[in-house]
């Protein structure tokens, strides 16, 4: 019997309407689900590692099922006196504790801002919350997000991936991904900074949405790059990202870098299919290029056979729909998006970590100092874990006078590259006039636990097929494509040009609609398989 946390949230919102359902008979099945699978939350005294713990998920730092109760039974409130309780109405989700929510500990996964509560709530949890969500905890991530794997953050244990225990759920919104895919919430709000939602999305197998920059506020998210974070939805179904998107986008007043261009009809384009649009391939997207560690030369190395033919199998399907399939599409400047992402990430995140000196908010060192200086260096030192400290010093170093013409302008120039890149392959008017571009979302499946996670180069390079579209600005969305033979789920990405996300969502549902009677989408993860 399927229980009701495992539902699509299109479902769920229906049968509640139809009164099918409560909105507290949908949260009880979610809380019971995080009670069965999630064990102990993330903390910062978290002592010995148990045998239970490597069981066990830890997606949450802090479960908020008080509010979540309260939200519950105002739903329920709203649907006896026949009013309209909201698009989202009755849908437990989670938030990435990179967002600030009211009266909520909002953390960004560090002992800087371990006993800070916030004054006021995020565009996009705000607009989910107004339109009917359930807001059941704020989930594990990277510190200040910076990673890929969710280990580094200082509330441990860190988050496991539900497929297999032993593997890393992705990062940085690895606790988003792995809750949306082991029950506990039926959507999350995450962010994407190089790949921050759809990698985890394609780690854990469910589907994982970057808008366009500036689609969604970023206002009450605690920033890692300003110029490159995104805030977006990931769902166990297309048409869920969509749902949520729909609840999210839209100008803000709070946030002069949001769009003013309306939000798209995400749901009403859902159904439309693939015809005649062009989607594209590119030789760029089927290989990585990585320095050697002992050479210092860089190499490639291809994707893994089986993640080519899912994203080709994938074309394969769009174009029996439709589609046109345009082969060849040069993409040369991808290669270069880690090494350029390596510094304008870490200048910016240098600038934004200078707000946390022990005097505003968050931690302040409890040792006794001479003055105010000495005050900053201990609590900076106490307060920051290793990869917060490492972007400060590279940040610092990179941007410095005497180097900024040879790090970081030339970096703003591969960034405008990149992103002339996406406007060839994109242009109406042009060779190639694609509506998208088909990729593999990672160069693999997720890797164990302590694997890769210390060296930071290596790390980055997981998204090297996923940066490219927080250079350019771009909205990409990684969905399952398969499994592979560990096991572990396949992702495939889809890239348009700006403010595309309907048409990337109909590309999307379209593919979703291709495989849903296909024998890996029945499997499910190990996390949830003992107790289902």
């Amino acid at each position: 019997m399927t229980e009701l946390c495992d539902l699509p949230a299109h479902r769920l919102v229906a049968a509640l309407k139809k009164r099918q359902v409560s909105a507290r008979e949908i949260l009880e099945s979610t809380l019971q689900r995080i009670a069965a699978v999630d064990g102990r939350p993330g903390s910062l005294a978290p002592g010995e590692l148990t045998a239970e713990d490597t069981q066990r998920v830890h997606a949450l730092i802090t479960l908020t099922e008080q509010r979540a109760r309260a939200q519950a039974e105002n739903i329920d409130r709203k649907l006896a006196a026949g009013e309209d309780p909201g698009p989202l109405a009755g849908l437990p989700f989670t938030v990435k504790d990179i967002f600030c929510v009211l009266d909520t500990p909002s953390t960004a996964a560090s002992r800087i801002l371990a006993s800070f509560n916030a004054p006021y709530t995020a565009t996009s949890v705000a607009r989910c919350e107004a339109a009917g969500a359930v807001m059941v905890g704020k989930v594990n991530l990277d510190e200040f997000t910076y990673g890929s794997s969710n280990e580094s953050s200082a509330f441990q244990p860190s988050t496991r991936n539900p497929w297999n225990l032993s593997r890393v759920p992705g990062g940085s919104s690895g606790g988003s991904a792995a809750s949306v895919a082991a029950g506990e919430a039926v959507f999350s709000l995450g962010t994407d900074t190089a790949g921050s939602i759809r990698q985890p999305a394609a780690f854990c197998g469910v589907v994982g949405l970057k808008p366009t920059y500036g689609r969604v506020s970023r206002y009450g998210l605690i920033a890692f790059g300003s110029s490159l974070d995104c805030p977006g939805p990931l769902a166990r179904t297309v048409t869920d990202a969509a749902l949520a998107l729909q609840a999210m986008a839209g100008p803000d007043p709070h946030d002069s870098t949001t769009a003013v261009l309306p939000p798209g009809d995400y749901l009403g384009m859902l159904e439309k299919g693939v015809k005649g649009m062009r989607i594209g391939l590119s030789p760029d997207y089927f290989q990585i290029t990585y320095p050697n560690q002992e050479t210092g030369e860089y190499e490639q190395r291809p994707v893994p056979a089986e993640f080519e033919a899912a994203v080709r199998r994938a074309a394969s399907l769009l174009e029996s729909m439709g589609a046109e399939i345009v082969e060849g599409v040069p993409m040369p400047n991808t290669r270069y998006g880690i090494p350029a992402f390596f510094v304008i990430s870490r200048v910016e995140a240098a600038s934004n970590l200078h707000r946390y000196d022990g005097v505003k908010y968050g931690y302040r060192t409890d040792q006794p100092v001479q003055d105010l200086r000495e005050m900053y260096r201990k609590t900076r030192a106490e307060g920051f874990g290793l990869q917060p400290k490492l972007r400060i010093l590279m940040g610092m170093y990179v941007s410095a006078a005497q180097y900024s013409a040879q790090y970081y302008q030339r970096a703003l120039r591969v960034r405008t590259l990149i992103r002339r890149d996406f406007e060839q392959a994109f242009d109406p008017a042009g060779k190639y006039r694609l509506h998208a571009l088909l990729t593999p979302t990672t160069p693999t499946t997720a890797f164990p636990m302590g694997a890769v996670y210390g060296d930071s180069v290596l790390m980055q390079y997981a998204d090297q097929l996923t940066v490219p579209a927080n250079h350019a600005g771009i909205p990409g969305i990684s969905v399952p494509g398969g499994i592979a033979e560990d096991g572990l789920p396949i992702g495939i990405q889809f890239l348009g040009p700006d403010y595309s996300e309907a048409a990337l969502l109909q590309i999307s549902r379209a593919y979703e609609i291709a495989t849903e009677q296909e024998e890996w989408r029945k499997v499910k993860p190990r996390a949830i398989q003992t107790i289902l």
